[in-house]
């Protein structure tokens, strides 16, 4: 059961490590919007018909081509030496590219948008120095949940009623090795006790009977102690943060330049302490009453079965006496006057 307490922490923690962890969006501008060229760039007269994507665009008479930086230079047509003037008529392709370092207003926005902090992360920070005690409680509280759970789910699968009743028919017929034979090796609680009781019933019955009874109820119960402490503990820990939350608030009062600021991120830290803690309250609340109401419920059934096991022992006990009296034979002798 250790084991498994301490592979239900590992895998809460893994959990939280990886909710904790939030991925950056691909940086990608979204489609139909076109880079923005840098200053100094040729722009395109207002009357041009728009270029298709990958078409050549025909620069007006006059106005400078654009030049690629990464494709290779071309020759105008006409017969024109290199850096002189265009022949009139002539037509000078030249490739729209956008500039180095230039980007899309969206594209820009886009890191800041994938650097933001995860939610979690983000208002655990707000809640204040508190919230690290309440995270430990809230870590605790969930692990012992699931070995509780775990550990009734096996409870309910090594529950035998047949094997008690067949226990109890052999010691109403008077087979009392059988019936301790029935409940040797069980992993009934019931039938542990029982089996307790047979062994050492020529001793005290009863006394043995408490004894594996008290063992069982105490393996059932086990945790419930932290599971209360907890759900009386967080509150307590949400109402602390209040408190220190406010305290935050009201020492910023006198600045007025950092007043409304400070103001505000003290009543969100107390605001979520507060939650924070009587969410875990509320989700520990629910599992400890239901495994405290199975407890009393493993007590009924285990004091149930020792009392039968007791009156039907003792039954079997004074009709052996009743025997054993009725066949014992009469030594006294009538006396005459």
């Amino acid at each position: 059961m250790k084991t498994l307490l301490i592979a239900c922490l590992c895998s809460l923690v893994l959990t939280l490590t990886s909710l904790a962890q939030s991925p950056a969006p691909p940086q990608t501008a979204p489609p139909g919007v076109a880079p923005v060229a840098s200053p100094g760039a040729p722009v395109a007269s207002p009357g041009a018909p728009a270029a298709s994507p990958g078409a050549p665009v025909a620069a007006s008479p006059g106005a400078p081509a654009a030049v690629n930086p990464a494709a290779p230079a071309q020759l105008p047509t006409g017969g024109s030496p290199p850096g002189g003037p265009a022949a009139p008529g002539a037509t000078i392709t030249a490739t729209l590219s956008p500039a180095p370092g230039a980007e899309s207003p969206a594209a820009a926005a886009t890191p800041a948008e994938g650097g933001a902090t995860n939610f979690l992360i983000d208002n655990f920070r707000k809640g204040g120095p508190i919230m690290w005690p309440i995270l430990i409680v809230s870590i605790i509280g969930l692990t012992v949940v699931i070995e509780r759970v775990f550990w009734w789910t096996g409870r309910w699968f090594r529950r035998d009623p047949k094997r008690i009743e067949k226990v109890f028919t052999a010691i109403e017929n008077g087979d009392i090795a059988e019936a301790s034979r029935l409940s040797r090796g069980s992993r009934d609680p019931v039938l542990r006790m029982m089996w307790n009781g047979l062994n050492h019933q020529h001793a005290s019955l009863q006394g043995a009977l408490q004894v594996a009874a008290g063992i069982e109820i105490k393996r059932a119960g086990r945790f419930l102690v932290v599971m209360d402490t907890l759900v009386t503990l967080a509150p307590l820990l949400g109402l602390l943060g209040t408190i220190t939350g406010l305290i935050r608030s009201f020492s910023f009062l006198g600045n007025e330049e950092l007043a409304v600021q400070a103001v505000t991120g003290g009543i969100a830290e107390a605001l979520i302490a507060t939650a924070c803690g009587l969410g875990i309250a509320i989700f520990a609340l629910v599992p400890f009453n239901f495994f405290t109401s199975r407890v009393s419920n493993l007590e009924f059934e285990l004091q149930t079965a020792a009392t039968n096991l007791e009156v039907m022992l003792g039954a079997q006990t004074a009709a052996r006496d009743m025997e054993i009296a009725g066949t014992t034979p009469t030594t006294g002798k009538g006396s005459s006057i």
